[in-house]
């Protein structure tokens, strides 16, 4: 499934709450004072988040997200918290502060942990491994440990508005 978005408009989205066990967001993480940048230029979202029912329940932490070439960039401001190879493969972990960090996956960088990134800059290029398509990266987003929708963060999601539809019951 491939969702476009244009990076400059909002865009609705099925937006989930963390999980009912995640340590509450610090509202400086979860309004940061610019969106996040896009990852590698593009907003198609290949695969979106998908919260899971618990801790250790299935889901999708994070999206994947289309690349237009291959060099991926920092989403914020931060300090690089880890990079190395997981499992099958390279990723590079940002920490952006006030509890939030960013995981960008599969990306090859040569920056160490303790290097100051800031929005928009490259952090590494685009590697294979893991289970996101050719051409796309996986952006996952914490918030004091607990994973949250990154399109929150990116600017492109809104809460949806309860409005009022009837005049009595059905």
């Amino acid at each position: 499934m491939w969702v476009a978005l244009d990076a400059a408009a909002p865009a609705a989205a099925n937006i989930s709450d963390p999980p009912p066990t995640a340590p509450l967001a610090s509202d400086e993480a979860m309004h940061p004072s610019a969106p996040w940048a896009w990852p590698g230029g593009r907003a198609e979202i290949v695969r979106p988040f998908d919260a899971p029912a618990h801790d250790y329940g299935a889901g999708h932490r994070g999206l994947d997200v289309a690349v237009s070439g291959q060099e991926i960039v920092a989403p914020a401001d931060g300090v690089v918290a880890f990079r190395g190879t997981v499992v099958d493969r390279p990723l590079i972990t940002i920490d952006h502060g006030a509890g939030l960090v960013s995981t960008l996956e599969p990306v090859a960088s040569e920056l160490s942990p303790g290097a100051r990134v800031t929005r928009g800059t490259a952090v590494g290029t685009l590697a294979s491994g893991g289970h996101t398509p050719a051409g796309a990266v996986h952006l996952g987003a914490r918030i004091n440990g607990a994973y949250v929708n990154p399109l929150a963060l990116l600017g492109a999601a809104t809460r949806p508005i309860l409005l009022p539809c009837c005049d009595g019951p059905p």
